[in-house]
């Protein structure tokens, strides 16, 4: 069985993005029960040199809307990382999801071998598409995915791993 590129990456960003949404809607809802302000979670860092809550949503997303957008070889939609309710955070992954949604297999099909450039600050960061995929994004979108996770769990938001992964 042979997998593309296309398959390897949008479907499971598009189902882990929609966890991701699950786990804010139950942080929205311990916030309320709990009365906590919800800005508390939306700021919470696990360490004081870690980006806040708001800030790992904004790379998550940036993560794969870019991957999406880089494979097919489109520009990549630029977002403002200006975010700082959950309603806010929802949106902007609403909005993730919507271009992903947009962006079709034909689009992204024999991107395995295209030349990927990234720029972060005055580094650049030069990949082939399949290494692009596996070795760059797919990694760091669950690094800060997972920290978004353990961030709420730390601060006492009851989610757990199925709230993670999703149902089967």
């Amino acid at each position: 069985m042979s997998l593309t590129m296309y398959q390897a990456s949008i479907p499971s960003f598009l189902r882990m993005l929609g966890n991701l949404s699950a786990i804010l809607d139950k942080a929205v809802a311990h916030a309320e029960a709990k009365k906590i302000d919800p800005s508390i979670f939306v700021n919470a860092r696990l360490a004081p040199d870690m980006f806040p809550l708001s800030r790992q949503i904004q790379i998550a997303t940036d993560m794969v809307k870019g991957c999406a957008a880089r494979l097919a070889g489109i520009d990549v939609p630029s977002y403002e990382d200006n975010e700082t309710t959950f309603a806010e955070l929802q949106a902007r992954i609403t909005k993730t999801k919507e271009f992903l949604q947009s962006v079709s297999a034909s689009q992204i099909e024999g991107s395995e071998d295209r030349q990927i450039t990234v720029k972060f600050g005055s580094r650049e960061l030069s990949f082939l598409g399949q290494g692009y995929l596996f070795d760059f994004v797919i990694p760091n979108f669950h690094f800060h995915l997972t920290t978004t996770y353990t961030i709420l769990r730390h601060n006492g938001v009851e989610i757990g791993k199925k709230d993670y992964t999703g149902n089967y």
